[in-house]
């Protein structure tokens, strides 16, 4: 028998790609979605199935899910198999992996097909495209969108790797604003642009940022560099890394230790929080090439306001080509697009 050829396939876990599969479903394109492997190397990665949002706590910015007690509406929305794998639910609006969860069942419910498994390899010479999967699983579509979102970057130290969404975070805009982190001393890893956005936003809710820097100047743009250094809640440590994030277990982290690099004794500071900055990681490797890619790894959208990519009939969503925004909002917003893209182009070629 000929090969069964997919309509379309999503590759990806998280926002966008959730959002791409319930509007390609409700289309009925019936989307087959590879939403990555459960593995030891896709955990240290941060590429494990559900995305970057399955590694987070609160989600107070997510349109449509204030603070309140969900547990009702979590148990009936979920299937019960899904539900026995959560943590119990906090009662204090909707956390990362419960959102997710509900984008996934809700694309489950319309239709979408998923696998748990990784694709490693892919043809997109010739239509139908090609792809292959770590486990051996080889398939054929028209359409594919790409949605593997993008991974903070880290340090690698134990201790920032023990108090991950107890006050370590990656991400000043998603994070900043909790309780946890207001009116209390703030600790930004990084001297780039992005490192100054995160201190100057942090210094909204913060008492005192402090910008951990390697170097005696900063590395961001002379006007983020005068954002930096005329904000009075921001205080640069110059020619310090951060060498021990602090904590127990009931408050989280509480402090930093931080290491010298022109030979100065070890500094401590308190800080209830440690955001790091130092850039992100998108999730192209498994491309090898096969897709045109923008200066720093990310799927180049090649015409405005359209999820296009150098090949007719790939498409990306999310944060796999969004170095500016990477919010949970924005993605699973491309990823509506990326489905609606897909769909014209199918009917277009009369698939």
């Amino acid at each position: 028998m000929p090969e069964e050829i997919e309509k379309v396939v999503i590759v990806g876990s998280g926002p966008a790609c959730w959002a791409a599969a319930i509007y390609a479903a409700r289309a009925e394109l019936q989307p087959l979605v590879f939403e990555g492997a459960v593995s030891e190397e896709n955990r240290l990665a941060g590429t494990l199935p559900l995305g970057q949002l399955a590694l987070t706590t609160e989600v107070e910015n997510y349109p449509g899910f204030p603070a309140g007690d969900l547990s009702g509406y979590l148990a009936d929305a979920i299937a019960e198999d899904r539900r026995r794998l959560m943590a119990p639910h906090k009662k204090e609006g909707v956390s990362g992996p419960e959102l997710m969860e509900l984008m996934r069942q809700q694309a489950v419910n319309f239709g979408a097909r998923i696998t748990t498994d990784d694709i490693v390899e892919v043809d997109f010479s010739s239509r139908p495209f090609r792809l292959t999967a770590f486990e051996g699983q080889v398939c054929t579509a028209h359409a594919v969108i790409v949605a593997t979102g993008a991974r903070a970057n880290y340090l690698g130290l134990p201790s920032e790797d023990q108090y991950k969404n107890r006050g370590v975070s990656a991400c000043a805009v998603c994070d900043g604003a909790l309780p946890r982190f207001r009116n209390r001393p703030l600790a930004v890893v990084g001297g780039g642009d992005s490192a100054v956005e995160e201190a100057d936003y942090l210094s909204k809710f913060a008492s005192t940022v402090y910008m951990i820097h390697r170097r005696h100047e900063l590395r961001a743009s002379k006007i983020m560099q005068q954002r930096a250094l005329k904000n009075p809640k921001i205080e640069v440590l110059w020619n310090t890394t951060l060498a021990e994030v602090l904590g127990n277990d009931k408050d989280g982290v509480t402090g930093v230790r931080l290491q010298s690099t022109v030979g100065e004794p070890d500094l401590v500071k308190d800080v209830s929080g440690v955001f790091l900055a130092i850039g992100h990681t998108p999730n192209t490797a498994f491309l090898k090439g096969k897709l045109e890619l923008t200066e720093k790894k990310y799927i180049r959208w090649t015409t405005p306001a359209r999820t296009y990519t150098s090949v007719e009939g790939v498409f990306a969503a999310g944060d796999v080509a969004d170095a500016y925004y990477r919010q949970a909002i924005t993605a699973a917003g491309s990823g509506c697009m990326a489905a609606l893209d897909a769909e014209r182009w199918l009917a277009a070629k009369g698939l």
